[in-house]
């Protein structure tokens, strides 16, 4: 039981023994603010009509009452109508020796709920950029945090492996590639091709400028360049199961999908399936039969099936082309439909950029019409874009900020700034390329992770790197810090892990009160969807614990008892840190 239920069912027992019975929305707790003394805060006005007395007045009487029955608070205060209760330092010892008792702490018990989170969702077309590792970083953490709250997490992967944009590559691969291979040369596959869908831009680019040029309209110019219509044909061969089309292009995607496998190890990020959009985008066509049966769905006359949500406060929505192709909604409905039955699933996430706010809007929508009550455990995880100081990145031109360019960037400058700061004195040179991978993936991660998802970012690579301030290298050093006191803890003898009885500190009950918020933020943040939630956390636990540091020796502690405790400490401040980082992805160094 956390502290917060456990107060609420102290405030409760002597509500009901001085008014009677309160419903459990009249017993509001929250933590006390800092500016006033307490632990936790009852808030009295809702429980006036009970009492029939003033809210002060109110306040007191529960206090006195409270005081005088549970030796675990050990004082109080109001303010107005505020109930301010303070907690006895032997309650703080005991919740302390049950956290270091608890090789499970912050992982809750099985929920038995099945719950599928898809991610990254690139297109095979070009290499992964900035927008894709801000996905791929909160999807992974978003998994991470909901099996930590006891969900069985199914991660996948839709690969947007088929379409113009596909076939755009191939066209200018076979036009102007002479042949060139990941292998000769020396380019990752995705970078190949990604280099291909640029050329094809710089080509039709130049074609409708010809065109226009010889007196066409720009829209028909856009229409009838050579280079966009040879594009469409051979989309319309790969449908058709062209053998030379279908041969390079399943070349050229195992081409990208190698490349793709190094970035996603390199981010630390994995999938226990991948889905191929070239085996889904068929899967609804039988959904758009069953809603035309069923009357949800109607025909045009171009043959075409639509639904008509103006009555919902939205628009008509085509669901099949006229020429019965399937458009991203009609795959979308039937790979829902094939999740959930084959999967038993609770819930299903799609992470997904804002952009896409009103196709699962629409998609939700639809299934609830067709009958399918689990539509309301779709949830869209929408997140902002992520933008640099010199403005948005667009595939086509060229100018995205590479994941793979960013990572050994980020790795670099880990380096550089590592060195500058004496933080890899006395490493090997196999310790300092592990310290810099991980403070520069760590840093990066953090950045991006303890924004807000739904808000647009700002990301600058160097103000991510920096040791002091709410950064993923402070709190990675923090704990290399704590791992350097246990060391010496062991080298001098010290039985840190022995049960030891002496009085804290209140820096200390502080250290444990933030200890012992862990499960609760976890849970917070798997009901949210809020990897934030944790970094900032994590971020708090480590600058109070410097703080701590600053002011109190440890190791040089003269009383024996007082230096075990306050190792102890230490060491569970250590443990508690690699959990959050972990939920994030994080790893934290041992040394540093």
């Amino acid at each position: 039981m956390n502290t917060e239920t456990f107060i609420a069912q102290i405030a409760a027992a002597s509500i009901e023994a001085l008014y009677g019975a309160a419903d459990s929305s009249q017993i509001q707790i929250q933590k006390t603010r800092k500016e006033f003394e307490g632990d936790y805060t009852l808030v009295t006005f809702p429980l006036l009509k009970l009492s029939r007395k003033a809210p002060e007045a109110t306040a007191n009487e529960i206090g006195e009452h409270i005081v005088a029955n549970n030796p675990t608070i050990s004082s109080f205060n109001v303010i107005k109508g505020f109930l301010n209760l303070s907690i006895s330092p032997a309650y703080w010892a005991e919740r302390f020796a049950e956290e270091v008792a608890n090789e499970n702490f912050g992982q809750a018990e099985p929920s038995g709920r099945t719950i599928m989170i898809e991610y990254s969702s690139p297109n095979t077309n070009k290499p992964l950029h900035l927008g894709h590792i801000r996905n791929n970083l909160l999807g992974y953490s978003v998994a991470q945090i909901l099996k930590a709250n006891g969900h069985n997490v199914i991660k996948v992967n839709l690969v947007n492996d088929r379409g113009i944009h596909i076939c755009k590559s191939m066209l200018a691969w076979q036009l102007y590639g002479g042949g060139e291979t990941p292998q000769s040369s020396g380019m990752k596959g995705d970078h190949l091709v990604g280099k291909y869908y640029v050329e094809f831009d710089k080509h039709y680019k130049a074609e409708v400028k010809e065109l226009v040029a010889g007196g066409m309209s720009e829209d028909d110019a856009k229409k009838k360049a050579p280079i966009m219509l040879a594009a469409q044909e051979m989309l319309r061969k790969w449908e058709a199961k062209d053998e030379e089309v279908y041969t390079l292009w399943q070349t050229m995607n195992g081409w990208v999908y190698d490349g793709f496998d190094v970035t996603y190890k390199a981010l630390g990020v994995d999938f226990d399936k991948v889905y191929y959009e070239s085996q889904t985008y068929l899967l609804g066509k039988s959904l758009v039969q069953d809603g035309l049966d069923k009357g949800v769905f109607f025909r045009k006359e171009d043959n075409s099936v639509w639904i008509d949500l103006e009555a919902d406060g939205l628009d008509q929505k085509l669901l099949l082309r006229g020429d019965g192709t399937s458009v991203y909604m009609t795959q979308d409905l039937g790979t829902a439909l094939s999740r959930f039955e084959e999967n038993k699933l609770d819930d299903m996430i799609y992470v997904v950029g804002n952009e896409q706010n009103y196709h699962f809007q629409v998609l939700k929508l639809v299934l609830k019409k067709l009958g399918y009550e689990w539509s309301d455990n779709i949830y869209h995880l929408s997140y902002g874009m992520v933008e640099l100081p010199e403005g948005k990145m667009k595939s086509r031109e060229g100018t995205v900020v590479d994941a793979d360019d960013l990572i050994a960037d980020m790795v670099d400058t880990a380096r550089e700034m590592s060195n500058e700061l004496g933080k890899l004195d006395g490493c090997t040179n196999e310790e300092a390329d592990a310290i810099c991978n991980m403070v520069g993936l760590g840093a990066l991660k953090y950045f991006i992770l303890k924004v807000d998802p739904k808000k647009t970012m700002l990301f600058d690579p160097r103000e991510s790197i920096d040791f002091n301030g709410n950064t993923g290298p402070f709190i990675q050093y923090t704990h290399a810090r704590i791992c350097s006191i246990l060391r010496k803890a062991e080298e001098a003898g010290i039985d840190f892990k022995a049960n030891v009885q002496c009085e804290f500190l209140p820096e200390e009950i502080e250290l444990i009160k933030s200890l012992s918020d862990f499960p609760t933020i976890v849970a917070s943040a798997g009901e949210n969807f809020a990897p934030s939630t944790i970094a900032a956390y994590a971020y708090d636990l480590a600058k109070t614990f410097n703080g701590y540091y600053h002011d109190h020796s440890i190791l040089k502690e003269e009383n024996v008892e007082k230096r075990q405790m306050r190792v102890k400490l230490a060491a569970e401040v250590a443990r508690v840190i690699n959990r959050a980082m972990k939920l994030l992805g994080i790893d934290v160094p041992q040394r540093m």
